[in-house]
């Protein structure tokens, strides 16, 4: 075959540079969108801060004669749902020149003494002012048993094996290896014996957190029983409780325990009570992460009997064209200075248009979300509706992977507190009277359930599922399960109790 040319026609859907950045900004949460936001607030001139009280003014002198792209916190098309917001004024060729001074005023002296940021911190006599909840930083756990350690006087030998045996607490805050293979570890010239690691732990038992560096649950409760005062009312009874029948009480065989330890059922229950009091989990009394908090993209409030429903203004920086290096650019000039200068300025208004896109696309699903979930944010989850991506993506007129993008680590902040959009999104269950019920009311039901039953005797999951069904909602034992081990619910053998 000899080769031709063949003229053909087709479509093809090519994402533009400025189409994938908004997609990209889209799906980004709130946290990485500020981190966003500030690498490129350093790496392009042409983008700066909009200050606090300023007016806001975008407009662009390299338009040419395009419409101007409006700013980030240009309002959507006002609904019941939201607070509307006023529009940013445009600008003619050359403006932004005109409006600077060729003298700018200066606000302060060279003689102006500033006092020290420590003239605005709380006196020592304020009750509310705690400093360290304010000025630490989160300790590992490792650190805070060396820290005790270094106050302990002992031998070289011996610290070095106290360093070991805190090398080897875990989190929660038991021994992970055992004595034998901690004595094998160190170097034979050491000479180190079973006999000195274990008395060396038996001094690291004795620090802060009590309970720490236990090999196991048994010995970890007896640390903390040991510590208690003397006079603790069935503190002996609560230590041969532990020692001796610790399977029985994880097996909640009380029958068993007052027949073996020879007591009333109301002695019984103070002696669980106390051992209750206990922490399992010494270690993690120690926290050695930062707290991290939740900054919610969309702020929802009622006001006038109306849900409203308006963007988290302080969570992102509101940004616009620095109009002094705008100003530089010339039209005509094809220098190398000016092709940067003007790429930087297009760069600069793709950004703010692919916020201002995020914004509208975001206040959008929000807004179509409460409309859905009015009857949650009125009377609870009970109330939650069945709510899926399609139906958002069909009132909103996007696509489901959109949706799916901009629900994904948004928050929205309601007065009953912080939500994840996606937490809105829940499959339905069929009701005896065709309808539909949704799965986190669902939960709500089963949770409100468990919390009312008698101790004593705990629901089952069937005999949940027919108390369910005499509701109308028609769900099986094993969604039962389901549910409650997504609520962190314990089985019911689990969850009964002595009262």
């Amino acid at each position: 075959m000899k080769p031709s040319l063949v003229l053909k026609m087709g479509q093809q859907l090519t994402m533009t540079p400025q189409l994938q950045q908004a997609i990209r900004l889209l799906q980004l949460s709130t946290l990485d969108l500020q981190q966003e936001i500030q690498e490129a607030l350093e790496s392009n001139p042409m983008l700066e801060r909009q200050e606090e009280g300023e007016d806001f003014d975008n407009s662009d002198p390299m338009a040419d004669g395009e419409e101007q792209s409006a700013p980030s916190n240009t309002p959507i098309q006002e609904t019941p749902y939201q607070e509307s917001t006023p529009n940013a004024d445009t600008m003619e060729d050359g403006e932004w020149n005109d409006r600077i001074p060729s003298e700018l005023p200066v606000d302060t002296a060279w003689e102006d003494v500033y006092q020290t940021s420590a003239s605005s911190l709380p006196s020592n006599d304020d009750d509310e002012w705690d400093f360290t909840s304010r000025t630490s930083v989160g300790e590992s756990l490792q650190s805070h048993l060396l820290w005790q350690l270094n106050l302990a006087p002992m031998s070289d030998t011996d610290r070095l094996i106290a360093v070991t045996l805190i090398d080897c607490i875990n989190n929660q805050g038991y021994l992970e290896e055992s004595l034998e293979e901690i004595v094998e570890a160190f170097d034979p010239e050491l000479d180190v014996e079973l006999d000195e690691v274990e008395a060396v732990l038996h001094r690291i038992q004795q620090f802060e957190p009590a309970g720490i560096a236990a090999r196991d649950l048994r010995e970890c409760l007896l640390l903390q029983l040991r510590q208690l005062p003397v006079s603790t009312p069935w503190l002996s009874e609560a230590q041969k409780l532990v020692s001796d029948h610790l399977e029985l009480l994880g097996s909640r065989d009380y029958g068993q325990l007052i027949r073996r330890m020879r007591l009333k059922e109301d002695d019984l229950r103070q002696i669980i009570e106390l051992i209750q009091s206990l922490n399992p989990r010494p270690g993690s009394q120690i926290e050695s992460s930062e707290p991290e908090y939740v900054v919610p993209d969309v702020i929802v409030r009622k006001h006038n009997e109306r849900w409203l429903v308006e963007l988290n203004q302080e969570s992102v920086p509101r940004l616009r064209v620095n109009p002094h290096y705008a100003g530089f650019v010339k039209r005509a000039d094809s220098s190398a200075d000016n092709t940067f200068m003007r790429n930087q300025l297009q760069e600069a208004r793709w950004f703010i248009k692919s916020l201002q896109s995020r914004n509208e696309t975001l206040m959008k699903v929000a807004t179509q979300i409460v409309e859905h979930q009015r009857g949650f944010l009125d009377y609870g989850d009970e109330a939650m509706k069945p709510l899926v991506l399609h139906d958002i993506a069909e009132a909103v007129g996007m696509h489901e992977s959109t949706i799916s993008r901009v629900t994904t680590q948004k928050y929205m902040h309601t007065p009953r507190g912080i939500y994840e959009l996606k937490y809105f999104f829940s499959s339905h269950v069929s009701t005896s009277e065709g309808g539909e019920c949704s799965s986190t009311a669902i939960r709500a039901i089963i949770k409100k359930l468990v919390a009312a039953e008698n101790p004593k005797k705990p629901l089952s999951d069937s005999k949940i599922a027919g108390l369910l069904e005499a509701q109308g909602i028609q769900v099986a034992r094993r969604t039962v399960a389901k549910y409650r081990e997504s609520l962190g619910i314990a089985p019911s053998s689990e969850r009964k109790r002595l009262m």
